[in-house]
């Protein structure tokens, strides 16, 4: 006779518990996939941004800090001169001339964009069906047209000879205008460059802002007219604080944009006449590539990032401390 000194497993419950333990282990490696996947969808973009953005941006401030011509390009040479370039630049009278000709370029283009696309965006708001989506339409197709493209197209429209813009002034009794150099000034360039430019953008900002008018419940609406408000009113105390946020964020992206527009500038006329309707980017690249100072090009690119940091954060600060205001 023999005694039992062990108590025998009881099968369910030792199972459950293998089970569990079982089933413990491999929990941990999914939480922890779990907790990586975002990182790791990130990870595309991020390496993206890195490659294609990060090295020549430290390239160009590498760049920056070289005495860098022709002769040191064919002789490939490295030769270091500290902070001359910058000096050089902060120095000169032409490159604050620019520095405020770009801030009022900018503001000037935003004031136009942001007011012409939130009266389009009411617009498309108001209509109907059909034509809401003839004009979306329409939208659309200046949106996506190239901007070499679209700027080519400017520069026939506004050709002194042969352009639509003089031969309608010329019938419509402006007779003067018959041949009219837009490109022969400062403020006829800047004219055909701003009036390009809003053309442009505001295709970007009417449908953003329509979008944003879609989120609306129209029962404040109803709420509003049974109140006695008129059109303005309704405007003020029930579209404007919804469409708020989204004029913060589309007004943050047109200065980014607007600030950095080469292509529109340097394709109409090379910043001419006699350089006078260069902004920063323009004149970075004249100044760089054209007359083969790299490295002067390089500092004058690094200042104005420098410069279109400081405008954001200023225009982020403005937008944070309305919103604390607000609360």
């Amino acid at each position: 006779m023999t005694v039992q000194t062990e108590r025998p497993p009881s099968g369910p419950t030792d199972v459950a518990k293998s089970d569990g333990g079982n089933s413990q282990g491999p929990r941990r490696p999914r939480a922890r996939a779990g907790a990586l996947a975002p990182y790791l969808l990130l990870l595309p973009a991020v390496a993206a941004t890195v490659v294609f953005l990060g090295w020549p941006l430290v390239n160009n401030g590498i760049l920056s800090f070289q005495n860098l011509n022709m002769r040191q390009v064919i002789l490939h040479l490295t030769e270091w001169n500290g902070f001359d370039n910058y000096k050089e630049v902060l120095s000169s009278e032409d490159f604050w001339r620019v520095t405020g000709r770009s801030i009022a370029f900018t503001a000037i283009n935003v004031v136009l964009i942001m007011v012409l696309g939130t009266l389009i965006g009411l617009l498309l708001a108001r209509l109907g069906s059909k034509m809401r989506v003839l004009l979306l339409f329409g939208l659309v197709l200046a949106w996506a047209m190239p901007v070499v493209a679209s700027t080519t197209v400017y520069q026939w429209l506004f050709a002194q000879r042969y352009g639509v813009v003089n031969w309608v002034l010329a019938k419509a009794g402006w007779s003067s205008m018959a041949d009219y150099d837009w490109m022969g000034g400062q403020y006829s360039t800047f004219f055909v460059i701003i009036t390009l430019i809003v053309w442009q953008s505001i295709p970007f900002v009417a449908i953003n802002l329509y979008a944003a008018t879609t989120t609306i419940p129209k029962e404040l609406y109803e709420a509003a007219s049974l109140d006695g408000a008129n059109a303005w009113k309704q405007f003020t105390s029930v579209t404007l604080p919804f469409m708020r946020p989204f004029l913060y964020a589309t007004t943050f992206l047109e200065v980014i944009w607007v600030f950095k527009a080469f292509v529109q500038v340097y394709t109409i006329n090379q910043g001419g006449p006699d350089r006078l309707t260069e902004i920063l980017p323009v004149y970075a690249y004249i100044e760089g590539a054209g007359n083969q100072h790299y490295g002067m090009g390089s500092a004058i690119a690094m200042l104005t990032i420098v410069i279109l940091l400081l405008l954001t954060a200023y225009h982020l600060r403005i937008v944070l401390k309305q919103e604390e205001d607000e609360l």
